[in-house]
């Protein structure tokens, strides 16, 4: 499993400001290291102060015992350093000091303040040793010694400590940039498979309302008719053979149409191929890109689960329903309008049809769009006011085509319902269906007690 920046913020386990018990187990053999140094180093200080020896031991002790706290305050420890060098005790916490000093999130003036005290007193402090060294006979070098001696051992006492430290620091801060740039690719990787979803669920679910929206149409407009026809074949069956035999055509011929349409509509559901693919692959390709700058980062970011291409399909069945099995648009076009009004005619429905304007193709799902008012605007008027004259007027104008459908009031009170049931998703599916489109749609009763259903879309 990929360890992130946000493991690191864990609570801390240690005792005090350590964050981890091992941190605090090595600060404290530390420090009882450079306690136990300064210790012994005391007594030679003692005996050259003129002070009590064990004096000199407790002294070293206590300013060893200071390294405890060098990630709590690494100032602190350099100072005590600093100032204990002239006693020739310390070096371990000067080390160790300078070390935890330049790994720290200080400025770099305060740091090269520090190291440059902690070198100049250790330079100092050296010459000083040397010279008097030389000047009782212990060493018999030339007077060239003194300088090398003290530069030499002030630079190997400060600068191996304060690089390293540098270079640890640095590091570490690289680190945590890298942890956050791989936790914030994390998230949007997250981010993106949450909103993958969502388009999914709204592709779901406008995917549901069309497939409901066109089984009603469909279904209303032709089992409405059916549903005619067949109560005016058992009015005539014995009176009009003939008469009953054409109604009996007719009601085959629609239940036909039915089935056909309703085969197309399941045949969209059962497509596998086209878009669908195309948007799959595009959400994998969005997924590998994250992933790819994840890695990037010298990071592994764990990966988001696999969001289910369920947008594509929507897209897979708007396509579907706009292919013929040929190669041309699928479903009904204005062509066909003719068509449709003669079939309400002939289930008894006085209905008349007038065009304006200049006759032209649309695309195929203005056309259908269109085509689907008028069909369900008649099935209402079957439905809620059987046997009233109904006028049907489309408009062909420069950037629109204009569709209204009205009806008078039915001729008798008593034959207004033709026992048809309704589901109240005639006007609602077909506001939707203009408004998607980016149409206008209007319906509502008339002053003369009929019935008005109106919309315009925009041609392209």
């Amino acid at each position: 499993m990929t360890t992130t920046g946000e493991d690191h913020e864990a609570v801390p386990t240690g005792p005090w400001w350590w964050a981890r018990r091992r941190s605090a187990a090595l600060d404290g053999g530390l420090a009882l290291v450079s306690a136990l140094e300064c210790g012994a180093e005391g007594v030679p200080f003692a005996r050259d102060a003129g002070i009590p020896a064990s004096l000199g031991i407790v002294f070293g002790v206590l300013a060893g015992s200071v390294l405890l706290i060098r990630r709590r305050w690494p100032i602190a420890v350099v100072l005590v350093a600093i100032a204990i060098t002239p006693a020739q005790m310390g070096f371990l916490m000067g080390i160790v000091g300078l070390y935890t000093l330049a790994s720290c999130e200080l400025p770099r003036r305060v740091i090269a303040a520090l190291a440059g005290m902690s070198l100049l007193g250790t330079m100092i402090v050296t010459f000083v040793r040397v010279r008097q060294d030389m000047a009782r006979g212990d060493l018999t070098l030339g007077n060239w010694f003194v300088p090398f001696a003290a530069v030499t051992t002030s630079l190997g006492l400060t600068a191996p400590p304060l690089l390293l430290g540098l270079y640890v620091g640095a590091r570490r801060r690289l680190m945590e940039s890298l942890r956050e740039r791989a936790d914030s690719l994390e998230r949007e990787l997250q981010l993106l498979a949450e909103r993958a979803e969502e388009r999914a669920e709204w592709a779901r679910n406008e995917e549901r309302t069309r497939i409901a929206r066109e089984m009603h149409d469909v279904v209303a407009h032709r089992v409405s008719l059916m549903v005619v026809h067949a109560a005016a074949l058992q009015a005539v069956a014995r009176k009009d053979p003939e008469k009953a035999v054409k109604n009996a055509a007719l009601v085959g011929d629609m239940g036909r149409q039915a089935l056909t349409e309703l085969r197309e509509m399941l045949g969209v559901l059962r497509s596998t191929e086209g878009p669908a693919q195309v948007q799959v692959q595009t959400q994998a390709q969005t997924r590998s890109q994250v992933r790819t700058r994840a890695e990037a980062s010298e990071q592994g970011v764990p990966g988001a689960p696999d969001a289910v291409p369920l947008a594509a399909v929507g897209a897979a069945a708007a396509a579907a329903a706009s292919r013929a099995a040929g190669g041309t648009p699928e479903g009904p076009c204005l062509s066909e309008l003719d068509e449709l009004v003669g079939q309400s005619a002939a289930a008894g429905m006085a209905v008349d049809l007038s065009v304006q304007g200049t006759v032209r193709t649309y695309a195929a799902e203005v056309e259908q769009t269109a085509y689907r008012v008028v069909q369900e605007a008649l099935t209402n008027v079957h439905k809620h006011a059987a046997g009233a004259k109904t006028y049907v007027r489309l408009a062909h104008r420069s950037a629109e085509i204009a569709m209204q459908v009205e009806n008078e009031p039915p001729p008798e009170p008593a034959s207004a319902s033709a026992g048809l049931p309704s589901g109240g998703n005639g006007l609602l599916g077909m506001r939707e269906r203009v408004v998607a489109l980016g149409g206008v749609f209007v319906s509502g009763p008339t002053d003369a007690g009929g019935f008005r259903v109106s919309a315009v879309i925009p041609a392209s």
